[in-house]
């Protein structure tokens, strides 16, 4: 298994939340399959949060691949994305889910709310580089799973895109 790098997160969008799915997420002393993924793509996707440009919240996602955007909704959950494709390109992939797999019961942490809630991710991981951390990134596997692509779920804007990929556990 190796570290998943840079040039991973640099593809298209689409491919990277796809190809996310099955992969490991290595949280400190945690390891979790991620099972969830949506993907967001910049000026043209309307549900995307820099579809109308840069600002002070949505800067990171123009920049390096590989970092972490995280956001506060409803005033109260914290949701994790990690930023793709090239500098410039407003794109990031959400991670809905994934099943941690660290203890000898496997837990699903099935929202992007409960998994950041779970792992006590807040705002103070955002714009953190994972591909170059010791502690907290992706890690490639051997696990295969059937991919569902279905539409994104929980936004009002492009909601037809099929492009929440989903684990068939």
């Amino acid at each position: 298994m190796h570290k998943l790098d840079l040039k991973f997160f640099e593809r298209p969008t689409l491919l990277v939340a796809e190809e996310l799915i099955g992969k490991y997420f290595i949280f400190n002393d945690r390891k979790l399959i991620i099972t969830e993924t949506e993907a967001y793509v910049g000026r043209d996707d309307e549900a995307c949060h820099a579809a109308r440009g840069k600002t002070k919240r949505t800067e990171v996602m123009f920049g390096k691949a590989g970092c972490l955007y995280i956001y506060f909704i409803y005033g109260m959950y914290y949701c994790m994305n990690v930023v793709t494709e090239e500098e410039g390109i407003a794109a990031a992939v959400l991670i809905r889910g994934a099943l941690d797999i660290t203890g000898a019961e496997q837990k699903l942490l099935n929202g992007p709310g409960k998994l950041c809630k779970d792992l006590s991710i807040d705002k103070t991981y955002n714009t953190l580089d994972i591909v170059g951390n010791d502690r907290i990134y992706f890690l490639g596997s051997d696990l295969k799973y059937e991919i569902q692509s279905t539409p994104r779920i929980g936004i009002s804007k492009a909601k037809d895109k099929p492009w929440r990929f989903i684990a068939n556990l």
